[in-house]
């Protein structure tokens, strides 16, 4: 098995692509090596590990992620079906702040996505049934949580599929312009 990893346009952020073993019977797939992710993780470790299903094609979950200092590193994989995969960059200092990149994760293109600490995520199922696993290097805190509106035409993030079966918490997150005002005051 090989792996390649490659920089994205927002600072830290990478698509990791990795070759799977297939034959007769199967695959097999390294989903997590620290060795491998090493350069990515540094002196980070994997506190917790989560799973996702979405059962609706054109589902949206996200933009979410933790504040400081519970700001996590996210390892994301598709392991069934196919995602959109939506990183945010809300990092004040960043050279690519307010900027946004998508990767299709799926089943079938053995790709992980790496998201810093201080960027939003989402993703939009693009079939039904999708399933992500997701590796996170801090534990989850209810008080950190935060995130922007996926349908803020500020960051006009071009969705594949029209925006549906939000949930209520996500429909009821800020768009950029509002979570600037609060994170100022």
């Amino acid at each position: 098995m090989t792996t390649q990893h490659i920089s994205l346009d927002i600072a830290y952020a990478f698509v990791i692509k990795q070759t799977s073993f297939t034959d007769q019977r199967g695959q097999f797939s390294r989903l997590f090596c620290q060795k491998t992710l090493a350069p990515f993780l540094a002196k980070r470790e994997v506190k917790q590990v989560n799973f996702s299903r979405t059962t609706t094609e054109g589902t949206v979950r996200g933009l979410h992620y933790q504040r400081s200092p519970e700001a996590e590193m996210k390892f994301i994989r598709c392991i069934r079906g196919a995602v959109w995969d939506v990183i945010v960059d809300l990092r004040p200092d960043s050279p690519t702040f307010l900027q946004w990149h998508a990767e299709e994760l799926s089943q079938q293109n053995d790709t992980m996505i790496v998201i810093p600490e201080g960027c939003a995520h989402g993703f939009q199922a693009l079939a039904a049934d999708s399933e992500l696993i997701y590796f996170h290097t801090a534990f989850y805190s209810e008080a950190a949580e935060a995130g922007v509106h996926v349908q803020d035409p500020d960051l006009a993030i071009n969705w594949p599929l029209p925006v549906n079966n939000l949930s209520e918490r996500d429909a009821a997150l800020p768009t950029v312009e509002k979570w600037l005002k609060g994170s100022t005051e």
